[in-house]
């Protein structure tokens, strides 16, 4: 097991004030490793989305304390925070969050620019980005001329082209059809396989458990449960056959 990239430990989270304050996590505990892709399932006001915004450095826990890539959130000020984001995180959404006049090389530079890293640079790592996801035949295309499954691996291009080693997704696949939403959970998995990276996706959609290493339910703000699918299994089978093997002997 590698190194955690993301941990979440003993996490409350109120939102609001008086009386319509609601406690939307009751101590959560997660821990993201490399080479994994996590998905995070449960009904709608679980807290998966609150919970994936406090890894993603967006919201601060209540109470609690998260480290990414090795460094505490805790003390960090707004903009030690945004650069922990930009350094570290990348977010794919459910509606793309595209710029509608710039081309799908140009979203994709946009990680660089806020860094102020130079647009030479930029160039190359926009277009190897766009690669992986399959799109180097659309490089000068804008949002609108591309297809929702699209703009969804432009999205992730420019989630991964700073080489972001926590990659956060909420409800990746919830403006698809079946066949586009399978293809952009297979870019993630494979994504999710490098060792110095991790995948949390939030998800309702059932079809796509089988990309997942680990599912991680939630219910009314806890960790109900936690399964290993996929590699996982393997993984686990690996164990308990050692463990059945030191028994017999």
């Amino acid at each position: 097991m590698t190194e955690p990239l993301a941990e979440a430990a003993d996490i409350v989270k109120f939102l609001g004030s008086g009386a319509g304050q609601v406690q939307a996590l009751k101590g959560i505990s997660l821990t993201l490793s490399g080479g994994e892709l996590t998905l995070l399932m449960g009904p709608s006001g679980s807290g998966k989305t609150t919970l994936l915004s406090i890894i993603g450095c967006m919201l601060r826990p209540t109470r609690g304390a998260v480290r990414v890539c090795g460094k505490s959130t805790v003390d960090l000020g707004p903009e030690e925070a945004a650069k922990l984001r930009r350094d570290h995180i990348g977010f794919v959404f459910q509606s793309y969050h595209l710029f509608p006049t710039l081309t799908a090389a140009e979203n994709v530079q946009l990680v660089f620019d806020v860094r102020g890293e130079s647009s030479a640079r930029a160039l190359v790592k926009a277009r190897e980005a766009l690669a992986t996801v399959g799109l180097s035949h659309k490089l000068k295309s804008f949002p609108l001329e591309l297809s929702g499954g699209e703009q969804q691996r432009v999205a992730i291009a420019r989630a991964i082209a700073g080489d972001a080693a926590v990659i956060l997704a909420d409800e990746p696949t919830a403006s698809l059809d079946s066949e586009n939403g399978q293809a952009i959970m297979r870019i993630l998995a494979d994504i999710a396989k490098e060792p110095g990276r991790t995948v949390l996706v939030v998800s309702h959609d059932p079809r796509i458990l089988p990309f997942a290493d680990r599912v991680v339910y939630m219910e009314d703000g806890h960790i109900v449960r936690e399964e290993r699918t996929g590699a996982g299994l393997s993984e686990k089978s690996e164990v308990e056959r050692a463990v059945i093997g030191r028994r017999k002997r």
